[in-house]
């Protein structure tokens, strides 16, 4: 099982150009302001527009206006918007027009129900944090696997995964790709190359 990899949290050109170099196949941007790696959408367009094609742009977003999400997707040409809060069905639904990936804050079991039928391409699982939409480095309780496993869209496993756990992550959850942020940082914000090497090469040869 190989799986695609995101580097999110983006906040520069040299670790934009260092996360495609060593293999990845997304870089996600923060536009949450309350996010130690949040950026503005006019820095990201700087950085996403010297880009290659095959790499897909994610625009993170926590509970925002829809017509900023809109604006800011379109601005910067993103190829997906991460919805990172409380974003209701009928939210997902007046975003139509874009690619969506709806994140999964895990409590337990429960919070699982019903992702099979959100208004979105991708679903992504996260830790559940009550004082944090993600980042937080923490990983969820992996004994969700199997019941992960039978999520019928593609989903993404996030939420405290390392160079070290990565090979595991991916045996375990068989997901369409991990998403990786502190755990391949030197301080938040600022990604280490080696670490990013090392995390996508072990999430590429399980």
């Amino acid at each position: 099982m190989v799986a695609k990899v995101k580097i999110c949290g983006i906040t520069s050109a040299e670790d934009a150009c260092n996360a495609v170099w060593a293999g990845a196949d997304a870089l996600g941007f923060v536009f949450f302001k309350d996010s130690k790696r949040c950026i503005l959408p006019k820095e990201a367009k700087k950085i996403i527009d010297i880009l290659p094609p095959w790499i897909f742009k994610v625009g993170l977003f926590v509970n925002e206006e829809i017509p900023a999400v809109k604006k800011t997707a379109d601005y910067c040409g993103l190829d997906f918007v991460q919805l990172h809060g409380d974003e209701t069905q009928s939210y997902l639904k007046e975003l139509s027009t874009l690619r969506i990936i709806k994140a999964i804050r895990l409590r337990d079991k429960d919070s699982l129900v019903k992702t099979d039928g959100l208004a979105c391409e991708l679903v992504l699982f996260d830790a559940y944090c009550a004082t944090q939409f993600g980042g937080t480095g923490t990983a969820f309780d992996w004994r969700l696997a199997k019941e992960i496993r039978k999520t019928k869209k593609p989903y993404i496993i996030s939420g405290g995964l390392t160079p070290e756990n990565v090979t595991q992550a991916v045996t375990m959850f068989r997901p369409y790709a991990v998403d990786v942020s502190s755990g391949v940082e030197k301080a938040p914000g600022k990604k280490d190359k080696k670490l990013m090497k090392e995390f996508i090469t072990h999430a590429k040869t399980t």
